[in-house]
């Protein structure tokens, strides 16, 4: 890993992903890519973490998109197709993440924090698809309409403004606020929350969601109930009933 996004395996699961660029507005360069293709494939492969979050250093910026410089300077038309480290995409992972968005979340930006499961924001965030007010396109916007009211991803696309963190938790595309300081506090908290639940299940549960949102009703439910059969089927399944009737806490064991 180099210093540019930083790496913290925490005992408890969780991931630390931070992108440590400040002094560009934790743009997406080069070395920034790199660095996150890097963190999202030592998550992936770390059977010890479970939960991964996502964000960036100082308060003014989560990432303000993509390096325009380097676009001037290479001539970009459309960028290659694996360019850019967006989880779930370009990058393949099963666990779940959060974005903790502490500052703006500008085009790649709000591209990279759509990207995650769930987001936390500071109310002190901004997040735009800025890409009309350069000449760019947005492409990676389209699975937004799961997430947002068509009228309203509409105006965000064509409109290239800002909205604020306040906005953007009543549209439905942050989970939770924090004030600045206790941002990374409620991004751990929300993180706990899903480790409290059983890995198969939580894997399960997550794979339902995706699959709702790829199929019609009838497809779904054929997919979610095939997803969920190991879960079903695990050793965990027994342990949780019989934890409940020992008045115990679980002891999951991810099988």
């Amino acid at each position: 890993m180099s210093d540019a996004v930083l790496f913290d395996a925490r005992d408890d699961g969780i991931a630390i992903i931070t992108i440590n660029q400040p002094e560009t507005r934790n743009c997406l360069s080069k070395v920034v890519r790199e660095g996150l293709f890097q963190a999202w494939d030592r998550f992936e492969r770390d059977d010890k973490l479970r939960v991964a979050i996502l964000t960036g250093s100082g308060e003014k910026a989560f990432c303000a998109g993509g390096d325009l410089k380097e676009m001037v300077t290479t001539g970009m038309k459309v960028p290659p197709r694996d360019m850019f480290p967006v989880p779930y995409d370009t990058v393949e992972l099963s666990k779940p993440t959060i974005a903790a968005v502490n500052g703006v979340a500008f085009a790649g930006g709000w591209m990279i924090a759509q990207a995650c499961d769930l987001c936390v924001a500071s109310t002190t965030a901004k997040f735009a698809v800025t890409e009309v007010k350069v000449g760019r396109s947005s492409p990676w916007a389209s699975p937004l309409i799961h997430m947002i009211p068509q009228r309203i991803m509409m105006e965000i696309l064509l409109t290239g403004k800002p909205i604020t963190a306040q906005r953007a938790y009543e549209i439905g595309l942050v989970n939770r606020l924090a004030e600045p300081a206790e941002l990374l506090d409620k991004a751990l908290e929300l993180a706990g929350e899903i480790l409290d639940g059983a890995p198969l299940s939580v894997k399960a549960a997550r794979e339902t969601v995706m699959v709702s949102t790829e199929m019609g009703r009838s497809a779904a439910l054929i997919a979610a109930r095939h997803a969920s059969e190991y879960c079903y089927n695990s050793d965990d399944a027994q342990e949780g009933p019989r934890a409940f009737a020992e008045k115990r806490q679980p002891d999951w064991q991810g099988k």
